[in-house]
């Protein structure tokens, strides 16, 4: 009979610590970073009339060219750290039929501040 109890003591304890979030913190989590990261000041270098060449040899090659055959390119830097959440980076590039650069969108805006 005491093993019972104790048996439904340990399962009624278990049942009631399974969602603490408290205990979330106290196990280490890594950062994953992921894709191209970029700095404000290397962005700011990239400018419409440049080529290909230019802004590959400026920023390097994208993450992602878009597969269906339009000159879009796509750096995106995805960011995870440990307990935080999830942040993303997106320079998307379009580009003429020439290979001239014609479109920079920025999402979210890169700031002096993620610079490092």
């Amino acid at each position: 009979m005491r093993c019972k109890t104790l048996t439904a003591a340990a399962v009624v304890l278990l049942m009631m610590t399974a969602g603490c979030s408290t205990l979330e913190r106290v196990v280490y989590r890594p950062d994953i970073n992921q894709g191209n990261y970029l700095v404000a000041n290397d962005v700011s270098k990239i400018h419409t009339g440049m080529t290909q060449q230019q802004v590959a040899y400026t920023l390097g090659t994208p993450m992602m060219r878009d597969p269906f055959g339009s000159n879009v390119w796509y750096y995106v830097f995805r960011q995870e750290p440990g307990h935080e959440p999830v942040s993303q980076q997106t320079l998307t590039l379009t580009f003429d039929s020439s290979g001239t650069l014609t479109n920079i969108d920025n999402k979210p805006a890169l700031t002096g501040k993620k610079s490092g």
